[in-house]
């Protein structure tokens, strides 16, 4: 089964689709992190390399896992060749 049909068939269920929800922003930044990897032409073991870590940390935090500290997003950012930029937007 594919990714997408078994989200669509989870999010039948609402509780399901209410906790996902809740977790759009860790998604949202662990697939930030895999396309700026992935635009930058380089393998998780290229990008451990240029940042002097393990491919596992990587994979880690491509992944969602952990809680990387603001340095370690912009070693990141600055191995693949990209400067970081914030913004913010009010809650409504």
């Amino acid at each position: 089964m594919s990714l997408s049909k078994l989200k669509q068939k989870a999010f039948t269920n609402e509780e399901v689709k209410v906790e996902y929800d809740k977790l759009e922003n860790e998604f949202s930044f662990a697939n930030f992190l895999l396309e700026m990897r992935n635009k930058a032409g380089l393998t998780q073991a290229d990008l451990a390399k240029l940042m002097n870590t393990s491919f596992t940390s990587i994979s880690r935090l491509e992944s969602g896992k952990g809680n990387p500290s603001l340095k370690t997003i912009n070693n990141f950012a600055h191995a693949c060749g990209f400067q970081l930029n914030f913004n913010y937007s009010r809650l409504s």
